[in-house]
């Protein structure tokens, strides 16, 4: 066990972490020259595409240090913070973190946030200094930074640079050094928290979990605490590039089991696996739950497709544990589910992963966030989807979810931020100058207004360089209205939304013109029109196609005329009254489309 080491790399987006993780691989040798690729351990085809991690993914190394042999496990993680429920995971099996500055845009929101995650699991961070090489790099600014964030010495500063491979092995010696092997009892009953998953379509699937505890032996009959269910490990063994089996897994070491799960139920994330024989007394303290910030429904296109896509959300909640989900019902779409994400970015993965990997085409509604609603009788009732909202009429007042939101820009970008977030509800609590260049700036906001363009736009404003955190501030009382679009009278489930009532005439009005434009004419005329409860705020037609009927009637009397436009008339008012409006799938995306 002295010679384990168990590591993850935090940082922001695009400070690196994931060519460094490269150079640590290719330094030890762990990946011969002809396997090697960019973001190696980014196996998924989005994530090469978008230059992002989604997922975090652990390997394990081996390093000579002194004349001994030491295994290093790498976990390395994303940076965005709809996947911060990856990170908080990741950190919960490791003993300390590489916290990775870039030299060039110096400590930002998503650095600071991570940092705090890992400090409150008590690990050791050593602070790297990445893209030195860079001809903007502001080494010894950063510096400072560093040290007034941390309270290290400006010596415990690694200089590194993942592209260039500079200062790799000072890393890999630091982490031998500075970090502290593994605790464990290795006599001691079997505890191993489960932190990752994956579904194996040929082996079922497989779990990643990290040894607190005892040791685990390829044959064992193992039990998983908190389904209660028993299995007989099958195959067990290490992570390398390719899964290596192993006959014992010790105390304080990473690897995965198979035993031939077949059903995505039995396996969560953060569950404790033991022996089924000398079982441990109580499960690990895994992480906290996840709290989904955004909620939106997924149908299938094809109503036949419910079940494939139960079990394709099954399979994916393996692999992404941040996603929740529930089966509901839609007028307009038919069946589905409500599910609950950590953010638009994490919205728009699901829905590629669900399409790329188990081939579904769905259509995702209007992004909400849970309300909570206050009757006149006194209940309390949790509202996620326009359709749970009760008729205003026994609505007593309403509750939003509000947020801290930190921002750090430079300071020349100050003013259109503030113009943004002062748009979007939301109320200055500090500003703090980090340095003459760098800003910090706390917001109190309505996390309604944040979950749809907030991020896009702000790093429109300040040209990328604004970062922005957030975190859940509890609720407040606010004059939200459910907005509905009916069609002939009609309402439609689907393109609801509960908006704040200052901007319930503006969104029904940009919605009913984008409507007018993407419904397909019919030989009646179609009436769109938005409304809070009875009252109609705004109102587009689509006009009818027509068959001339006077065509044949050249000269002679007007009455003639007229009953034949009386007769016309009569016959598009009994079909308009029969007729249904086929809305077209753009028609549901235009809505997400509305800035």
């Amino acid at each position: 066990m002295k010679n384990i080491r168990n590591f993850c790399i935090i940082a922001h987006i695009d400070h690196g972490k994931s060519t460094l993780a490269d150079r640590l691989l290719e330094f030890t040798k762990t990946v011969s020259d002809r396997d090697m690729q960019a973001q190696l351990l980014d196996n998924m085809d989005l994530e090469r595409e978008r230059g992002i991690t989604i997922k975090s993914h652990a390997i394990q190394m081996d390093y000579q240090y002194k004349g001994e042999k030491y295994t290093l496990n790498l976990i390395d993680t994303p940076g965005h913070v709809d996947f911060s429920y990856e990170v908080s995971r990741s950190i919960a099996a490791c003993e300390g973190a590489l916290l990775l500055v870039d030299a060039a845009q110096g400590t930002e929101a998503q650095t600071i946030s991570n940092l705090y995650l890992a400090m409150g699991y008590d690990l050791v961070i050593i602070p790297v200094l990445n893209k030195i090489d860079l001809p903007g790099a502001m080494v010894e600014e950063v510096k400072d930074e560093m040290v007034d964030l941390l309270g290290c010495s400006r010596e415990e500063i690694i200089p590194a640079s993942g592209k260039a491979g500079i200062g790799i092995e000072d890393i890999l010696n630091a982490i031998v050094e500075r970090i502290p092997p593994p605790q464990g009892d290795p006599k001691a009953a079997l505890q191993a928290l489960i932190f990752d998953s994956v579904f194996n379509s040929f082996r079922g699937i497989e779990v990643i979990f990290r040894v607190k505890n005892g040791s685990i032996r390829k044959g064992d009959k193992v039990k998983f605490m908190a389904t209660g269910r028993e299995y007989e490990a099958d195959e067990i063994g290490t992570l390398r590039l390719q899964k290596e089996p192993k006959e014992v897994i010790e105390c304080g070491d990473v690897g995965y089991l198979i035993s031939g799960i077949k059903v995505a139920k039995e396996v969560k994330v953060g569950d404790t696996i033991t022996h089924t024989q000398r079982s441990a007394a109580a499960p690990i303290q895994g992480f906290s739950e996840v709290k989904p910030m955004v909620f939106a429904g997924i149908y299938p296109v094809d109503t036949s497709e419910f079940e494939e896509l139960r079990e394709a959300m099954e399979k994916l909640q393996l692999n992404d544990a941040a996603l929740v989900w529930e089966p509901e019902t839609s007028a307009a779409l038919g069946f589905g589910f409500r599910c609950g994400f950590l953010g638009m970015l994490h919205m728009e993965i699901v829905q590629e992963r669900l399409e790329r990997e188990f081939d579904m085409t769905v259509i995702t509604t209007v992004p909400s966030v849970q309300f909570e609603v206050i009757t006149t009788r006194g209940e309390h009732l949790k509202v996620s989807a326009p359709s749970e909202m009760p008729e205003p009429t026994y609505i007593d007042w309403i509750e939003e979810p509000f947020i801290n939101a930190q921002i750090i820009t430079k300071s020349e970008y100050i003013g259109g931020i503030m113009s943004l977030c002062m748009d979007k509800r939301g109320t200055l609590k500090n500003q703090v100058y980090l340095t003459a260049e760098r800003v910090e700036i706390q917001f109190s906001m309505p996390l309604a207004e944040v979950v749809f363009d907030f991020f896009d736009k702000l790093k429109t404003i300040s040209r990328g360089y604004a970062s922005l955190d957030y975190e859940l501030a509890g609720y407040q009382e606010s004059d939200m209205v459910k907005l509905d679009i009916m069609l002939n009278g009609e309402r439609v489930d689907a393109l609801s939304a509960i908006v704040h009532r200052t901007k319930a005439y503006d969104w029904g009005k940009k919605l009913c013109e984008k409507l007018r434009e993407l419904l397909p004419r019919q030989m009646f005329e179609i009436a769109i029109q938005a409304a809070i409860g009875q009252k109609i705020i705004a109102r587009e037609t689509v006009k009818a196609m027509r068959k001339d009927v006077l065509a044949k009637c050249y000269g002679g009397d007007i009455s003639r005329k007229r009953k034949l436009l009386e007769k016309q008339k009569k016959g598009k008012k009994r079909m308009r009254q029969v007729g249904n409006v086929e809305i077209p799938q753009e028609a549901f995306m235009a809505v997400l489309k509305i800035n």
